[in-house]
């Protein structure tokens, strides 16, 4: 992708992912679903689940999973209500940014 992915863009489309499964997913399948809509590195995303926890936006609990334990990230009350706000927050954003690109808007 050419354009710079911020923090605020990554920490919605990581809420639009775990949002998916009621149940919580484990961090690599984030990662992978993530990295197929955008060129991140795991050593990214891992700190965005973490402060996202830390925000309470999402809430962990740890599974056995072929002999090891494997952590699973659910989204929270407070997690769902931040990424309604970023689906308003994006549909305004891209509809100015199209807007302008097919050249509705004056400046």
């Amino acid at each position: 992708m050419v354009f710079n992915t911020g923090a605020a863009l990554l920490d919605a489309i990581v809420l639009a992912i775990v949002s998916k499964e009621q149940d919580g997913t484990y961090g690599y399948k984030i990662t992978q679903d993530v990295r197929s809509v955008l060129d991140v590195s795991e050593s990214t995303l891992y700190p965005v689940l973490r402060r996202l926890q830390k925000d309470e936006c999402l809430e962990t609990y740890d599974m056995a999973y072929e002999g090891r334990n494997r952590r699973y990230y659910k989204l929270t009350e407070k997690g769902s209500a931040q990424l309604n706000l970023y689906k308003v927050e994006w549909k305004n954003y891209s509809s100015k940014i199209s807007r302008l690109f097919e050249g509705g808007i004056d400046l």
